[in-house]
């Protein structure tokens, strides 16, 4: 996991849509920056839903969510229709900004060993600074875990 007060790593990639989105995008915003294992899963699904409930409180306080997983545009662009989710899911299919994050990690599923994404979520500053981080999160209470963190 990256250290609070570092500046996060810059990166550009593609949304649910196609469009590609960059950090550097969001300059004089709050972002929340979410890192989940896979679209459609148990787990994401709470999590992402529960960010889309509160966005609108996100919003108020001048944050915008962004969800990040290996999975592809198509599998974010169904994931965003199902669930109706308000906010940019990206597609990191290389791997290259989950890696920079630090949260591809070995992970142990009923004693079997595999590498995967932890749950782990960044709040980034207006500057480009994490203030923020979570690693090993409960999907279903990140959200408003991170609505609190905006209050402090």
């Amino acid at each position: 996991m990256l250290e609070v007060g570092t500046k996060a790593p810059e990166f550009t990639l593609p949304d649910q849509n196609g469009e590609m989105k960059s950090l550097a995008d969001y300059r004089g915003q709050k972002v929340i920056l979410y890192f989940y294992p896979k679209d459609m899963t148990a787990g994401c699904t709470k999590q992402a839903c529960a960010f889309g409930e509160l966005y609108p409180q996100f919003r108020e306080k001048g944050a915008v969510v962004l969800g990040v997983s290996k999975d592809s545009v198509k599998s974010h662009k169904r994931f965003e229709e199902k669930y109706g989710l308000p906010f940019p899911l990206l597609s990191d299919t290389e791997k290259t900004v989950i890696q920079s994050y630090d949260v591809w990690k070995e992970k142990k599923t009923a004693g079997k060993v595999s590498m995967g994404v932890v749950r782990t979520t960044y709040l980034i500053n207006e500057n480009g600074i994490i203030i923020r981080a979570f690693d090993k999160v409960k999907a279903a209470d990140n959200p408003a875990q991170m609505l609190e963190a905006l209050k402090e």
